[in-house]
Protein backbone atom coordinates (compact mmCIF):
# COMPACT_ATOMS: atom_id res chain seq x y z
CA UNK A 1 0.00 0.00 0.00
CA UNK A 2 1.72 3.37 -0.60
CA UNK A 3 -0.11 6.80 -1.25
CA UNK A 4 -0.78 8.08 -4.23
CA UNK A 5 1.08 11.76 -5.31
CA UNK A 6 -0.52 13.66 -7.60
CA UNK A 7 0.88 15.71 -10.83
CA UNK A 8 0.21 18.96 -9.13
CA UNK A 9 2.59 17.53 -6.09
CA UNK A 10 5.21 16.52 -8.30
CA UNK A 11 4.93 19.69 -9.77
CA UNK A 12 5.23 21.61 -6.58
CA UNK A 13 8.29 19.74 -5.23
CA UNK A 14 10.07 20.32 -8.86
CA UNK A 15 9.20 23.91 -8.53
CA UNK A 16 10.60 24.83 -4.90
CA UNK A 17 13.43 22.34 -6.12
CA UNK A 18 14.17 24.44 -9.30
CA UNK A 19 14.17 28.04 -6.91
CA UNK A 20 17.56 26.90 -5.42
CA UNK A 21 15.97 28.17 -1.89
CA UNK A 22 14.76 25.18 -0.08
CA UNK A 23 16.52 21.96 0.67
CA UNK A 24 14.41 18.56 0.68
CA UNK A 25 12.80 18.59 4.08
CA UNK A 26 10.82 21.76 3.52
CA UNK A 27 10.14 20.57 -0.30
CA UNK A 28 8.60 17.74 1.03
CA UNK A 29 6.76 19.33 3.62
CA UNK A 30 5.75 22.05 1.46
CA UNK A 31 4.40 19.97 -1.15
CA UNK A 32 2.54 17.20 1.84
CA UNK A 33 4.73 14.13 0.35
CA UNK A 34 7.59 12.15 2.51
CA UNK A 35 11.36 13.31 1.83
CA UNK A 36 12.39 10.31 0.60
CA UNK A 37 9.42 10.50 -2.04
CA UNK A 38 10.48 13.69 -3.12
CA UNK A 39 14.17 12.65 -3.55
CA UNK A 40 12.78 9.73 -5.84
CA UNK A 41 11.28 12.57 -7.93
CA UNK A 42 14.01 15.47 -7.84
CA UNK A 43 16.32 12.52 -9.01
CA UNK A 44 14.07 11.24 -11.55
CA UNK A 45 14.08 14.62 -12.54
CA UNK A 46 17.99 14.84 -13.42
CA UNK A 47 18.38 11.92 -15.08
CA UNK A 48 15.86 13.57 -17.57
CA UNK A 49 18.28 16.08 -18.03
CA UNK A 50 16.75 18.52 -15.66
CA UNK A 51 18.98 21.31 -14.26
CA UNK A 52 18.55 23.31 -10.81
CA UNK A 53 19.68 26.31 -11.94
CA UNK A 54 17.73 25.96 -15.49
CA UNK A 55 14.46 27.47 -14.55
CA UNK A 56 10.73 26.26 -14.54
CA UNK A 57 10.46 26.71 -18.18
CA UNK A 58 11.98 22.98 -18.16
CA UNK A 59 8.44 21.90 -16.30
CA UNK A 60 6.70 21.09 -19.25
CA UNK A 61 3.87 18.30 -19.14
CA UNK A 62 6.26 15.84 -21.71
CA UNK A 63 8.60 16.17 -18.25
CA UNK A 64 6.41 15.96 -15.60
CA UNK A 65 4.79 12.88 -17.46
CA UNK A 66 8.47 11.30 -17.97
CA UNK A 67 9.25 12.09 -14.00
CA UNK A 68 5.90 10.22 -12.85
CA UNK A 69 6.68 7.61 -15.11
CA UNK A 70 9.81 7.02 -14.23
CA UNK A 71 8.99 6.81 -10.65
CA UNK A 72 6.03 5.24 -10.97
CA UNK A 73 6.22 2.55 -14.01
CA UNK A 74 3.20 2.46 -15.86
CA UNK A 75 0.97 -0.82 -14.68
CA UNK A 76 -1.03 -2.55 -18.14
CA UNK A 77 -4.78 -2.43 -17.60
CA UNK A 78 -4.49 0.04 -14.36
CA UNK A 79 -3.52 -2.54 -11.68
CA UNK A 80 -0.07 -3.71 -10.59
CA UNK A 81 2.20 -6.82 -10.45
CA UNK A 82 -0.24 -8.07 -7.32
CA UNK A 83 -3.44 -8.03 -9.39
CA UNK A 84 -1.51 -9.50 -12.56
CA UNK A 85 -0.54 -12.36 -10.26
CA UNK A 86 -4.52 -12.84 -9.12
CA UNK A 87 -5.15 -13.05 -13.08
CA UNK A 88 -2.58 -15.91 -13.27
CA UNK A 89 -4.60 -17.86 -10.78
CA UNK A 90 -8.23 -16.65 -11.65
CA UNK A 91 -9.40 -20.17 -12.02
CA UNK A 92 -8.13 -21.31 -8.40
CA UNK A 93 -9.51 -18.31 -6.73
CA UNK A 94 -12.72 -18.97 -8.67
CA UNK A 95 -13.19 -22.21 -7.04
CA UNK A 96 -12.22 -21.52 -3.58
CA UNK A 97 -14.95 -18.09 -3.71
CA UNK A 98 -17.43 -19.34 -6.04
CA UNK A 99 -17.83 -22.82 -6.13
CA UNK A 100 -16.79 -23.56 -2.04
CA UNK A 101 -17.88 -20.56 -0.92
CA UNK A 102 -15.40 -19.87 1.22
CA UNK A 103 -14.88 -16.01 2.20
CA UNK A 104 -12.61 -13.77 0.41
CA UNK A 105 -10.12 -13.70 3.59
CA UNK A 106 -10.01 -17.78 4.00
CA UNK A 107 -9.51 -18.05 0.17
CA UNK A 108 -6.47 -15.73 0.60
CA UNK A 109 -5.36 -17.49 3.05
CA UNK A 110 -5.41 -20.91 1.15
CA UNK A 111 -3.56 -19.34 -1.96
CA UNK A 112 -0.52 -18.13 0.74
CA UNK A 113 -0.11 -21.82 1.85
CA UNK A 114 0.87 -22.54 -1.90
CA UNK A 115 3.04 -19.47 -2.02
CA UNK A 116 0.80 -16.97 -3.55
CA UNK A 117 0.83 -13.53 -1.19
CA UNK A 118 -0.86 -10.63 -2.06
CA UNK A 119 -2.21 -7.59 -0.14
CA UNK A 120 -5.71 -8.57 0.96
CA UNK A 121 -7.30 -5.21 -0.30
CA UNK A 122 -6.08 -5.98 -3.63
CA UNK A 123 -7.51 -9.49 -2.99
CA UNK A 124 -11.33 -7.90 -2.29
CA UNK A 125 -10.67 -5.51 -4.90
CA UNK A 126 -10.28 -8.30 -7.45
CA UNK A 127 -13.16 -10.92 -5.87
CA UNK A 128 -15.46 -7.84 -5.84
CA UNK A 129 -14.72 -7.24 -9.81
CA UNK A 130 -14.42 -10.90 -11.05
CA UNK A 131 -17.37 -12.47 -9.03
CA UNK A 132 -19.47 -9.81 -7.80
CA UNK A 133 -22.48 -12.17 -7.13
CA UNK A 134 -20.07 -13.45 -4.02
CA UNK A 135 -18.30 -10.10 -3.33
CA UNK A 136 -18.77 -8.95 0.52
CA UNK A 137 -21.90 -6.60 0.59
CA UNK A 138 -20.68 -2.80 1.39
CA UNK A 139 -21.71 -0.66 4.23
CA UNK A 140 -24.63 1.78 3.62
CA UNK A 141 -25.08 4.60 6.14
CA UNK A 142 -28.92 4.18 7.77
CA UNK A 143 -30.21 7.82 7.76
CA UNK A 144 -30.72 9.06 11.40
CA UNK A 145 -33.89 8.45 13.27
CA UNK A 146 -36.12 11.43 14.65
CA UNK A 147 -34.58 13.11 18.20
CA UNK A 148 -35.37 11.10 20.78
CA UNK A 149 -36.49 8.34 18.91
CA UNK A 150 -34.02 5.38 19.31
CA UNK A 151 -31.85 4.02 21.67
CA UNK A 152 -29.21 1.43 20.87
CA UNK A 153 -28.14 -1.04 23.36
CA UNK A 154 -24.60 -3.47 23.92
CA UNK A 155 -23.27 -5.39 26.65
CA UNK A 156 -19.53 -5.75 26.50
CA UNK A 157 -16.83 -7.24 28.78
CA UNK A 158 -14.37 -4.68 30.47
CA UNK A 159 -11.52 -6.30 32.56
CA UNK A 160 -11.90 -7.40 36.39
CA UNK A 161 -12.78 -5.68 39.06
CA UNK A 162 -12.74 -6.41 43.30
CA UNK A 163 -15.85 -7.31 44.84
CA UNK A 164 -15.88 -6.66 48.44
CA UNK A 165 -19.18 -8.56 48.62
CA UNK A 166 -17.31 -11.81 47.81
CA UNK A 167 -13.48 -10.59 48.66
CA UNK A 168 -12.48 -11.14 45.33
CA UNK A 169 -11.92 -9.98 41.92
CA UNK A 170 -14.45 -10.73 39.10
CA UNK A 171 -15.41 -10.13 35.54
CA UNK A 172 -17.01 -6.56 35.37
CA UNK A 173 -19.51 -5.99 32.48
CA UNK A 174 -20.86 -2.97 30.77
CA UNK A 175 -24.13 -1.99 29.45
CA UNK A 176 -23.55 0.62 26.90
CA UNK A 177 -26.31 3.26 25.63
CA UNK A 178 -26.15 5.46 22.75
CA UNK A 179 -28.73 7.83 21.45
CA UNK A 180 -28.19 6.97 17.31
CA UNK A 181 -28.88 11.34 16.68
CA UNK A 182 -26.69 12.39 19.08
CA UNK A 183 -24.53 10.07 20.11
CA UNK A 184 -24.79 10.51 23.53
CA UNK A 185 -24.10 7.87 25.74
CA UNK A 186 -24.56 6.25 28.78
CA UNK A 187 -22.18 3.57 30.77
CA UNK A 188 -23.28 1.63 33.33
CA UNK A 189 -21.32 -1.41 34.78
CA UNK A 190 -22.35 -4.30 36.31
CA UNK A 191 -21.01 -8.36 37.37
CA UNK A 192 -23.99 -10.44 36.40
CA UNK A 193 -25.92 -9.99 33.41
CA UNK A 194 -29.44 -10.32 34.71
CA UNK A 195 -33.01 -9.42 33.69
CA UNK A 196 -32.77 -7.16 36.79
CA UNK A 197 -29.25 -5.59 36.15
CA UNK A 198 -30.68 -4.57 32.57
CA UNK A 199 -33.95 -2.80 34.28
CA UNK A 200 -31.62 -1.16 36.80
CA UNK A 201 -29.35 -0.33 34.16
CA UNK A 202 -32.20 1.56 32.13
CA UNK A 203 -33.60 3.37 35.50
CA UNK A 204 -30.09 4.77 35.79
CA UNK A 205 -30.18 6.11 32.03
CA UNK A 206 -33.65 7.36 32.38
CA UNK A 207 -32.18 9.40 35.18
CA UNK A 208 -28.81 10.43 33.17
CA UNK A 209 -30.93 11.61 29.90
CA UNK A 210 -33.60 13.03 32.05
CA UNK A 211 -36.31 10.59 29.89
CA UNK A 212 -37.11 8.04 27.79
CA UNK A 213 -36.48 7.08 24.60
CA UNK A 214 -39.64 5.80 22.34
CA UNK A 215 -37.19 2.86 20.56
CA UNK A 216 -34.73 0.59 22.31
CA UNK A 217 -32.56 -1.33 20.43
CA UNK A 218 -31.01 -4.25 21.95
CA UNK A 219 -28.27 -6.82 21.01
CA UNK A 220 -29.91 -9.97 21.40
CA UNK A 221 -29.01 -9.66 25.36
CA UNK A 222 -30.60 -13.57 27.31
CA UNK A 223 -32.08 -11.21 29.96
CA UNK A 224 -33.77 -9.28 27.00
CA UNK A 225 -34.81 -12.06 24.01
CA UNK A 226 -35.46 -15.45 25.25
CA UNK A 227 -35.68 -16.53 21.85
CA UNK A 228 -34.16 -14.47 18.81
CA UNK A 229 -35.47 -14.61 15.67
CA UNK A 230 -34.97 -11.43 12.41
CA UNK A 231 -39.26 -11.29 12.38
CA UNK A 232 -40.81 -12.07 16.08
CA UNK A 233 -37.76 -12.31 18.49
CA UNK A 234 -39.30 -13.68 21.75
CA UNK A 235 -38.95 -10.86 24.21
CA UNK A 236 -38.47 -11.68 28.05
CA UNK A 237 -41.85 -11.28 29.62
CA UNK A 238 -40.27 -9.43 32.53
CA UNK A 239 -38.48 -7.00 30.11
CA UNK A 240 -41.99 -7.09 28.33
CA UNK A 241 -43.58 -5.93 30.80
CA UNK A 242 -41.14 -3.28 31.87
CA UNK A 243 -41.23 -1.63 28.54
CA UNK A 244 -44.85 -1.48 28.44
CA UNK A 245 -44.76 0.16 32.49
CA UNK A 246 -41.76 2.90 31.06
CA UNK A 247 -43.83 3.26 27.31
CA UNK A 248 -41.29 2.02 24.95
CA UNK A 249 -40.98 -0.34 22.40
CA UNK A 250 -38.17 -3.38 21.76
CA UNK A 251 -36.52 -3.36 18.25
CA UNK A 252 -33.91 -6.29 18.61
CA UNK A 253 -30.91 -6.58 16.58
CA UNK A 254 -30.75 -9.93 14.47
CA UNK A 255 -27.87 -12.36 15.33
CA UNK A 256 -24.58 -12.00 13.78
CA UNK A 257 -26.06 -8.44 12.47
CA UNK A 258 -23.97 -5.72 13.45
CA UNK A 259 -25.09 -3.05 11.17
CA UNK A 260 -28.42 -3.23 13.16
CA UNK A 261 -26.74 -1.37 15.98
CA UNK A 262 -23.73 0.61 14.16
CA UNK A 263 -24.60 3.58 16.39
CA UNK A 264 -23.27 1.45 19.50
CA UNK A 265 -21.16 -1.18 17.93
CA UNK A 266 -17.87 0.40 17.88
CA UNK A 267 -18.56 2.06 21.39
CA UNK A 268 -17.69 -0.95 23.99
CA UNK A 269 -13.88 -1.31 22.52
CA UNK A 270 -14.28 2.57 22.31
CA UNK A 271 -15.61 2.67 26.48
CA UNK A 272 -12.96 -0.01 27.43
CA UNK A 273 -9.98 1.48 26.37
CA UNK A 274 -10.95 5.33 27.34
CA UNK A 275 -12.64 4.75 30.63
CA UNK A 276 -12.32 1.37 32.07
CA UNK A 277 -8.13 0.34 31.43
CA UNK A 278 -6.03 1.83 33.39
CA UNK A 279 -8.11 2.67 36.20
CA UNK A 280 -8.37 1.95 39.76
CA UNK A 281 -11.99 1.98 41.22
CA UNK A 282 -12.49 1.26 44.82
CA UNK A 283 -15.49 -0.70 43.85
CA UNK A 284 -18.20 -1.10 41.39
CA UNK A 285 -20.52 1.61 42.93
CA UNK A 286 -17.28 3.72 42.28
CA UNK A 287 -16.88 2.63 38.76
CA UNK A 288 -20.38 3.75 38.11
CA UNK A 289 -20.66 6.97 39.94
CA UNK A 290 -17.51 8.07 37.25
CA UNK A 291 -19.06 6.57 34.43
CA UNK A 292 -21.11 9.06 34.87
CA UNK A 293 -19.04 11.98 34.85
CA UNK A 294 -17.57 10.33 32.11
CA UNK A 295 -20.07 10.03 30.09
CA UNK A 296 -20.82 13.47 30.56
CA UNK A 297 -17.13 15.25 30.34
CA UNK A 298 -14.97 13.30 27.77
CA UNK A 299 -17.39 11.33 25.91
CA UNK A 300 -19.83 14.09 25.82
CA UNK A 301 -17.69 16.85 25.62
CA UNK A 302 -15.57 15.61 22.56
CA UNK A 303 -16.28 16.51 18.96
CA UNK A 304 -17.81 13.27 17.07
CA UNK A 305 -15.90 12.07 14.13
CA UNK A 306 -19.38 11.55 12.47
CA UNK A 307 -21.52 14.23 13.26
CA UNK A 308 -18.25 16.86 14.08
CA UNK A 309 -21.00 17.60 17.18
CA UNK A 310 -20.54 17.49 20.52
CA UNK A 311 -23.41 14.59 21.57
CA UNK A 312 -23.91 15.99 25.01
CA UNK A 313 -25.07 19.36 23.33
CA UNK A 314 -26.34 18.38 20.37
CA UNK A 315 -28.73 15.39 22.52
CA UNK A 316 -29.71 18.97 24.69
CA UNK A 317 -30.30 20.81 22.04
CA UNK A 318 -32.12 17.90 20.09
CA UNK A 319 -33.66 14.56 22.02
CA UNK A 320 -33.62 15.88 25.65
CA UNK A 321 -36.97 18.12 25.20
CA UNK A 322 -38.62 15.54 23.23
CA UNK A 323 -37.86 12.13 25.83
CA UNK A 324 -40.97 10.53 27.29
CA UNK A 325 -40.85 12.09 30.51
CA UNK A 326 -39.66 9.68 33.72
CA UNK A 327 -41.62 8.52 36.27
CA UNK A 328 -41.02 10.05 39.70
CA UNK A 329 -40.42 6.04 41.44
CA UNK A 330 -38.02 3.68 40.24
CA UNK A 331 -39.66 0.24 38.39
CA UNK A 332 -39.96 -2.36 41.07
CA UNK A 333 -39.03 -4.99 39.21
CA UNK A 334 -41.06 -8.51 39.00
CA UNK A 335 -39.53 -11.95 40.06
CA UNK A 336 -41.18 -14.64 37.68
CA UNK A 337 -41.56 -17.99 38.51
CA UNK A 338 -43.52 -21.44 37.46
CA UNK A 339 -44.06 -23.32 40.78
CA UNK A 340 -45.96 -26.42 41.46
CA UNK A 341 -48.95 -26.73 44.15
CA UNK A 342 -47.55 -28.65 47.23
CA UNK A 343 -50.66 -31.39 48.96
CA UNK A 344 -50.68 -28.84 51.14
CA UNK A 345 -51.80 -26.29 49.15
CA UNK A 346 -49.15 -24.21 49.11
CA UNK A 347 -46.66 -23.43 46.44
CA UNK A 348 -42.91 -21.39 46.83
CA UNK A 349 -41.36 -18.17 45.62
CA UNK A 350 -37.96 -16.87 46.73
CA UNK A 351 -38.04 -18.80 49.71
CA UNK A 352 -41.51 -18.07 51.04
CA UNK A 353 -44.95 -20.16 50.90
CA UNK A 354 -48.47 -18.67 49.55
CA UNK A 355 -51.94 -20.60 49.62
CA UNK A 356 -53.55 -21.35 46.46
CA UNK A 357 -57.27 -21.66 46.16
CA UNK A 358 -59.12 -25.06 44.93
CA UNK A 359 -58.84 -28.51 45.74
CA UNK A 360 -58.32 -29.92 42.21
CA UNK A 361 -54.93 -27.51 42.31
CA UNK A 362 -52.46 -30.05 44.00
CA UNK A 363 -50.05 -31.24 41.53
CA UNK A 364 -50.76 -28.27 39.05
CA UNK A 365 -48.01 -25.39 38.20
CA UNK A 366 -48.84 -22.09 38.07
CA UNK A 367 -47.43 -18.53 37.26
CA UNK A 368 -45.76 -16.35 39.78
CA UNK A 369 -45.38 -12.74 39.83
CA UNK A 370 -43.77 -11.49 43.09
CA UNK A 371 -42.64 -7.58 43.33
CA UNK A 372 -41.77 -5.72 46.62
CA UNK A 373 -45.04 -5.81 47.72
CA UNK A 374 -47.91 -8.21 46.50
CA UNK A 375 -47.33 -12.06 45.22
CA UNK A 376 -49.81 -12.55 42.31
CA UNK A 377 -50.74 -16.48 40.79
CA UNK A 378 -52.73 -17.03 37.87
CA UNK A 379 -53.81 -20.38 36.13
CA UNK A 380 -54.18 -20.65 32.05
CA UNK A 381 -54.24 -16.98 32.15
CA UNK A 382 -56.52 -16.00 34.72
CA UNK A 383 -55.34 -14.27 38.01
CA UNK A 384 -56.91 -16.77 41.12
CA UNK A 385 -54.88 -15.11 44.10
CA UNK A 386 -52.76 -12.02 44.79
CA UNK A 387 -50.87 -12.22 48.87
CA UNK A 388 -48.83 -9.77 50.60
CA UNK A 389 -44.89 -10.20 49.59
CA UNK A 390 -43.55 -12.61 52.40
CA UNK A 391 -39.51 -12.20 53.25
CA UNK A 392 -37.92 -15.27 53.00
CA UNK A 393 -39.08 -18.12 55.48
CA UNK A 394 -42.23 -16.66 55.65
CA UNK A 395 -45.58 -17.67 54.80
CA UNK A 396 -49.01 -16.62 53.82
CA UNK A 397 -52.15 -18.34 54.66
CA UNK A 398 -55.72 -17.59 53.54
CA UNK A 399 -57.96 -19.94 55.23
CA UNK A 400 -60.32 -19.66 52.39
CA UNK A 401 -58.03 -21.52 50.06
CA UNK A 402 -57.73 -24.59 52.70
CA UNK A 403 -60.33 -27.72 52.93
CA UNK A 404 -63.21 -27.18 55.57
CA UNK A 405 -61.97 -30.50 57.26
CA UNK A 406 -58.76 -29.04 57.49
CA UNK A 407 -58.69 -25.73 57.78
CA UNK A 408 -59.16 -25.37 61.48
CA UNK A 409 -56.07 -27.69 62.02
CA UNK A 410 -53.85 -25.70 59.80
CA UNK A 411 -54.85 -22.14 60.85
CA UNK A 412 -55.00 -23.69 64.82
CA UNK A 413 -58.47 -22.42 65.34
CA UNK A 414 -59.33 -23.18 69.07
CA UNK A 415 -62.56 -20.92 68.57
CA UNK A 416 -64.05 -23.23 65.65
CA UNK A 417 -63.30 -27.09 67.32
CA UNK A 418 -64.88 -25.45 70.82
CA UNK A 419 -68.16 -24.10 68.52
CA UNK A 420 -67.93 -27.84 67.10
CA UNK A 421 -67.85 -29.08 70.79
CA UNK A 422 -71.22 -27.22 71.33
CA UNK A 423 -73.18 -27.92 68.43
CA UNK A 424 -72.75 -31.62 69.44
CA UNK A 425 -73.47 -31.01 73.30
CA UNK A 426 -73.51 -28.94 75.73
CA UNK A 427 -71.06 -30.84 77.83
CA UNK A 428 -68.83 -31.83 74.90
CA UNK A 429 -68.25 -28.02 73.86
CA UNK A 430 -67.64 -27.32 78.30
CA UNK A 431 -65.24 -30.17 77.93
CA UNK A 432 -63.07 -28.85 75.12
CA UNK A 433 -62.64 -25.85 76.60
CA UNK A 434 -61.42 -27.40 79.78
CA UNK A 435 -59.11 -29.18 77.21
CA UNK A 436 -58.00 -26.00 75.67
CA UNK A 437 -57.36 -24.00 79.12
CA UNK A 438 -53.76 -24.46 79.17
CA UNK A 439 -50.62 -22.06 77.68
CA UNK A 440 -50.23 -23.49 74.64
CA UNK A 441 -54.03 -25.06 73.58
CA UNK A 442 -53.08 -25.92 70.01
CA UNK A 443 -50.87 -29.10 71.79
CA UNK A 444 -54.51 -29.76 72.82
CA UNK A 445 -56.13 -29.78 69.27
CA UNK A 446 -55.61 -33.79 68.96
CA UNK A 447 -57.70 -34.47 71.84
CA UNK A 448 -60.14 -32.23 70.91
CA UNK A 449 -60.87 -34.12 67.49
CA UNK A 450 -60.25 -37.54 68.80
CA UNK A 451 -63.76 -36.45 71.57
CA UNK A 452 -65.15 -34.94 68.02
CA UNK A 453 -64.66 -39.06 66.79
CA UNK A 454 -66.52 -40.48 69.73
CA UNK A 455 -69.41 -37.79 69.11
CA UNK A 456 -69.52 -39.57 65.90
CA UNK A 457 -68.99 -42.98 66.84
CA UNK A 458 -71.13 -42.97 70.15
CA UNK A 459 -73.57 -40.15 69.98
CA UNK A 460 -73.85 -37.03 71.38
CA UNK A 461 -76.40 -37.76 74.55
CA UNK A 462 -73.37 -40.42 75.59
CA UNK A 463 -70.20 -38.70 75.21
CA UNK A 464 -71.84 -35.69 76.43
CA UNK A 465 -72.68 -37.77 79.70
CA UNK A 466 -69.48 -39.28 79.94
CA UNK A 467 -68.05 -35.38 79.91
CA UNK A 468 -70.34 -34.58 82.73
CA UNK A 469 -69.18 -37.52 84.67
CA UNK A 470 -65.85 -36.24 84.22
CA UNK A 471 -65.81 -32.58 84.69
CA UNK A 472 -67.91 -33.16 88.00
CA UNK A 473 -65.10 -35.43 89.05
CA UNK A 474 -62.58 -32.66 87.97
CA UNK A 475 -60.75 -35.02 85.00
CA UNK A 476 -59.91 -33.60 81.91
CA UNK A 477 -58.77 -36.91 79.48
CA UNK A 478 -59.97 -38.04 76.68
CA UNK A 479 -59.06 -41.63 76.97
CA UNK A 480 -61.08 -41.44 80.26
CA UNK A 481 -63.73 -40.81 78.42
CA UNK A 482 -63.31 -43.52 75.64
CA UNK A 483 -63.12 -46.24 78.17
CA UNK A 484 -66.14 -45.01 80.16
CA UNK A 485 -67.74 -45.56 76.67
CA UNK A 486 -66.50 -49.24 76.33
CA UNK A 487 -67.54 -50.25 79.72
CA UNK A 488 -71.05 -49.08 79.65
CA UNK A 489 -71.26 -51.00 76.20
CA UNK A 490 -70.61 -54.31 78.01
CA UNK A 491 -72.82 -53.64 81.12
CA UNK A 492 -75.60 -52.95 78.53
CA UNK A 493 -75.16 -56.82 78.03
CA UNK A 494 -76.12 -59.26 74.61
CA UNK A 495 -79.58 -57.42 74.28
CA UNK A 496 -77.94 -54.26 72.46
CA UNK A 497 -76.80 -56.88 69.87
CA UNK A 498 -78.47 -55.31 67.03
CA UNK A 499 -77.64 -52.04 67.96
CA UNK A 500 -74.82 -49.53 66.94
CA UNK A 501 -72.75 -47.37 69.53
CA UNK A 502 -74.55 -44.32 68.90
CA UNK A 503 -78.01 -45.48 69.40
CA UNK A 504 -79.23 -46.16 65.86
CA UNK A 505 -80.28 -49.51 64.18
CA UNK A 506 -77.48 -51.23 62.35
CA UNK A 507 -78.64 -51.48 58.20
CA UNK A 508 -78.52 -54.90 58.21
CA UNK A 509 -79.53 -55.82 61.79
CA UNK A 510 -82.23 -58.49 62.40
CA UNK A 511 -84.88 -58.56 64.67
CA UNK A 512 -83.49 -60.58 68.19
CA UNK A 513 -86.78 -63.44 68.01
CA UNK A 514 -85.51 -64.48 65.16
CA UNK A 515 -82.33 -65.65 67.46
CA UNK A 516 -84.42 -67.28 70.24
CA UNK A 517 -84.06 -70.74 70.47
CA UNK A 518 -87.85 -72.59 70.93
CA UNK A 519 -88.12 -76.30 71.84
CA UNK A 520 -89.79 -79.12 70.29
CA UNK A 521 -93.95 -79.20 71.45
CA UNK A 522 -95.06 -82.35 73.64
Amino acid sequence: MFKEVSVVQVREVLRRWLSGNDGLRRVADAAGVDRKTARRYVEAAESLGVKRNGGEPQLTEEVLAAVVDKVRPGRPAGHGGAWELLGSHHEKLKELVVVKGLTVVKAGDLLARQGLVVPERTLHRYCAEHFPGNAERGTVRLADPEPGKELQADFGKMGLLFDPVQARRRVVHALVLVAVLSRHMFVWLTFTQTTEDVIEGLENAWEFFKGIFAVLVPDNLKPVITKAEPTEPRINDTFLEYSQDRGFLIDAARVRHPRDKARCERQVPYVRSRFFAGEDFVDLSDANRRAVSWCLDEAGGRVHGTTRCKPLEAFMALEQPVLIPTPEERYDTPHTAEPKVHPDHHVEVLRALYTIPGDDMVGKTVSARVDSKTAKFYYKGQLIKVHPRKAPGGRSTDPADLPKERTAYAMRDIESLVARGHAANAAVGTYIEALMATKLPWTKMRQAYRLLALVDKWGAERVGAACTTALEAEVVNVNLIARMLEKAKEKEGPGTAGTAPNGKAGRFARDKAEFEARGRAK
